[in-house]
């Protein structure tokens, strides 16, 4: 059992696979929880490596909002309440790289609830030619309404699976990493009674291709939020500058026109006194 705060290692499996190619792939690939490295208590990083390489990186902080049906006080009418649950520190976790699908499998408290996170990579022809992008293609959440640490007295408790439709997020280009601070929400559909399941991300930086250092990141492709919210944040400094060079501007030309005023005022207006300049 590994410790708080220690990095959680195990080893990635298929079960379709033959015992041999099992195995073969076991000894091949590896996955590590190196969320005790992490300086934010909410975020988790979990590495995915081949060949003794780094070929699926991902840290982000993430909850989930779970409707579930209780009983009224007259236990007779159903009331829907909310369970918030964390993603934390110390998760179990797989994965699975391929050359254009990718993916991560992290469960907690004895797999009661377990994400899966599928990345695809397809390339794509536009007006500069031939390019690549990846996306996280779908979302899965297992959850176990029978499990008591969030959920409260839960009518008929047991498992449920909610699953994304149709989902095209963290869209970016092949060979870097996508790179988002501000909180995203992922709406999930559960098998629940088809009840809305919200998946909320915050503090996301995800290469499931292409990483070329091991441990490293590749140059990131933020969000949209996050660069609106970095030019919000240099726009004042950039009409500050611009305000700046104008006032300057503008008192070297007030200062140039009242030189020249100056001298143009020393010149005799009497013509006849210019035989005596000099």
């Amino acid at each position: 059992h590994n410790l708080p705060g220690q990095p959680v290692r195990g080893r990635a499996l298929s079960a379709a696979l033959p015992a041999d190619a099992a195995a073969r792939l076991a000894a091949e690939q590896e996955v590590e929880n190196l969320s005790g490295l992490s300086p934010s208590p909410e975020k988790d990083i979990f590495v995915v490596r081949e060949n003794r390489t780094t070929c699926l990186m991902a840290e982000f902080a993430a909850r989930f909002i779970v409707p579930y049906d209780v009983w009224a006080s007259n236990y007779v009418d159903l009331i829907t309440e909310q369970a918030e649950i964390p993603l934390p520190r110390g998760a179990e976790m797989r994965g699975k790289c391929g050359a254009n699908e990718s993916e991560l499998e992290v469960s907690w408290l004895e797999r009661a609830y377990t994400l899966r996170l599928l990345f695809l990579k397809e390339g794509h022809n536009t007006s500069r030619g031939p390019e690549a992008q990846w996306r996280l293609a779908r979302t899965q959440f297992a959850y176990d309404t029978g499990e008591r640490t969030y959920f409260k007295d839960a009518v008929s408790p047991g498992k449920h699976t909610a699953s994304s439709h149709r989902l095209s997020a963290f869209v970016t280009p092949a060979g870097k990493s996508y790179e988002c601070q501000a909180q995203q929400s992922i709406t999930l559909l559960s098998s629940d009674h088809q009840k809305s399941v919200e998946l909320l991300l915050s503090e996301v930086r995800v290469q499931p291709f292409d990483i070329s250092a091991d441990f490293v990141f590749s140059e990131e492709h933020k969000c949209p939020v996050d660069q609106r919210e970095q030019l919000e944040e240099t726009l004042p400094l950039i009409l500050g500058l611009i305000l700046g060079l104008v006032i300057v501007i503008t008192l070297c030309v007030y200062h140039l026109h009242h030189k020249l005023t100056a001298s143009q005022a020393q010149l005799p207006r009497d013509r006849s006194q210019y035989k005596h300049m000099g």
